[in-house]
């Protein structure tokens, strides 16, 4: 294998240690971002359940209201009662008394429903806020602790990011510009071995001349199927 092959697998070696790098921060972070989102996932519970009883509150007064009404109209109708003169008016104002009573009742029952629904939310609430609180406080524990485990890989990773600069520095210019774009465009593996004529970046088999030529172990290749860069270094596989 000739000196820029190496210099470029060395390379690649270290790009991949520095996207493990980097995806050890991205776990941290989405870790405590999953977090901070169940927090805003029950603030929401809370909001939905104080809605709701804020709308039972509501239907609560309106039924107040209506039973009042009610009231009223079957004093009224009592009141009447001493006023009629025939049998016929006295029946009339007895069955309304009867159907405002009756109307009252069912009101009443629902009242009652309403304020056992509401104590059932309210309850559901506190223990949402409790929960919430607790969750509040391990996420504060947690921010604290992704911080300082980002701030030590970030550290690793500037130590890495020196190595690299100086590797990239000796690799001629058109091949390094050649080598980032690969990169960026397949998935951060720009430079891969051939093993049995099988490409390792798209598990493609290559023409049979060309690896023969690859076998030599001195000129680099593009894989016809994903372009990527071909070398060969014999493995264990190939033993």
């Amino acid at each position: 294998m000739n000196e820029q092959i190496e210099q470029l697998v060395a390379l690649q070696a270290i790009d991949l240690e520095i996207d493990q790098i980097d995806n050890e921060i991205k776990q941290e972070q989405e870790s405590l971002d999953r977090r901070i989102s169940a927090l805003a996932d029950r603030e929401a519970i809370i909001t939905s359940l104080q809605n709701k009883i804020t709308d039972l509150e509501k239907d609560r007064r309106t039924l107040d209201d209506e039973m009042e009404d009610k009231i009223a109209r079957v004093k009224d109708r009592q009141s009447k009662m001493m006023q009629v003169q025939t049998g016929r008016e006295q029946t009339a104002l007895l069955k309304e008394i009867e159907d405002a009573k009756k109307s009252a009742k069912e009101g009443e029952e629902k009242i009652v429903t309403i304020m056992e629904e509401i104590e059932g939310l309210a309850q559901k609430i506190e223990e949402e806020k409790n929960l919430l609180k607790g969750e509040k406080e391990l996420v504060s524990e947690e921010t604290e602790k992704v911080r300082s485990n980002i701030e030590a890989i970030n550290k690793g990773k500037k130590e890495k990011d020196v190595v690299r600069e100086e590797q990239a520095q000796i690799l001629k210019p058109g091949l390094l510009k050649k080598y980032n774009t690969l990169r960026n465009r397949r998935n951060g593996l720009a430079v891969v071995n051939v093993i049995q004529g099988v490409c390792q970046g798209c598990f493609m088999s290559i023409p049979p001349q060309k690896y023969n030529m690859l076998l030599k172990g001195d000129q680099l290749f593009d894989c016809p199927t994903c372009q990527r860069m071909m070398y060969f270094q014999k493995v264990e596989e190939e033993a």
